[in-house]
């Protein structure tokens, strides 16, 4: 069941390094217990409330996780794409899912069992290490993610988000369009403002050639003057 799709695919050790911190004994295991999904664009990965049972790592595509608020709006937390982990937090926790997670576009994942994590865990001291790590360099991007979203003006906030996207993804061959392509309610859920407010700062920033768009490719022309933006909020 989990090979059905591994002739496409790099191994689960070359698509996330930190798999190469296992022993051999240990790889060989994994192999034998992850599953390889696949979901079109927009599908489900999984939904608030529901209870862990894996971890995942994006091989193909990208992965939007975002939280429903009052009036079921939708706050975008994060992007997951390729060689990245989620859905981690949760099942350390020993809590349900307080978030979603849906396909930003037709994407592949490796699905390992939380027992599988576990016992590796146990007996690798270096997969443990990195996992730690990962938890609290998430929790500091959180604090300070919360902070620009409540306390920064409208511009420095979708600065952020802008300059968030461009180092998560980087450019494209041009070296200037960020690699990956959002709606702009995607944009102000990430940002934390409506639509029309996204809408109207991305047309400002253009206007004082911060940034040139074409759809949904943003190119950002400006760098130096975006991060200042972002920093002064």
């Amino acid at each position: 069941m989990a090979k059905k799709y591994e002739e496409e695919l790099k191994s689960i050790e070359e698509i996330n390094e930190v798999f190469k911190r296992l022993t051999p004994e240990q790889l060989v295991y994994l192999k034998q217990n992850y599953e390889i999904l696949r979901f079109r664009k927009n599908e489900m990965v999984y939904t608030e409330g529901d209870t862990p049972t894996h971890i995942y790592c994006v091989a193909k595509g990208k992965v939007k996780i975002f939280k429903r608020g009052v009036g079921n709006r939708t706050q975008i937390m994060r992007m997951v794409g390729p060689s990245e982990s989620f859905a981690y937090r949760a099942m350390f926790a020993e809590e349900n899912f307080v978030t979603c997670a849906t396909a930003f576009e037709p994407t592949v994942i490796y699905s390992i069992p939380r027992e599988v994590i576990r016992n590796l865990i146990a007996h690798n001291a270096d997969l443990a290490w990195h996992f730690i790590h990962k938890l609290s360099v998430d929790l500091g991007i959180a604090d300070a993610r919360a902070v620009s979203l409540t306390q920064k003006h409208i511009r420095g906030r979708l600065a952020e988000s802008l300059i968030f996207l461009r180092d998560s993804y980087g450019y494209e061959e041009d070296g200037a369009t960020i690699s990956i392509y959002l709606s702009r309610e995607d944009l102000a859920s990430m940002s934390n403002m409506t639509t029309s407010n996204a809408i109207r700062t991305l047309s400002q920033f253009c206007v004082d050639k911060i940034l040139a768009m074409d759809g949904r490719k943003i190119k950002i022309i400006d760098e130096d003057q975006l991060r200042r933006i972002s920093k002064i909020g």
